[in-house]
């Protein structure tokens, strides 16, 4: 049976502006505001939520992210063929 994770994203076109998303996070601005704000993602509207998924699912690169980072801590940026992704794993299983 395949892994699974949940993960919240926020996906933007340029590698500079999830650099400033990161260092925004870091300062305690929360994940669901700036995904909100900033995100290309139609998640974004839900705070960047892209719920349950299996792994092998996404795209390469996010993929790995999702199931190699720290849960809970935001990551990133990931390129893939999208974008920028700044993600937060909620859980895996």
């Amino acid at each position: 049976m395949k892994k699974t994770a949940a993960a919240l994203h926020i996906l933007v076109k340029e590698e500079k502006l999830a650099q400033e998303i990161l260092t925004k996070l870091e300062r305690g601005i929360s994940f669901d505001h700036l995904a909100k704000r900033y995100s290309k993602c139609p998640s974004g509207r839900n705070g960047g939520d892209l719920g349950e998924f299996k792994q092998g699912v996404m795209v390469g690169p996010f993929d790995e992210a999702v199931f190699s980072c720290p849960l809970l801590k935001p990551c990133g940026p990931v390129k893939t063929k999208y974008g920028y992704h700044i993600i937060k794993v909620l859980y895996r299983r």
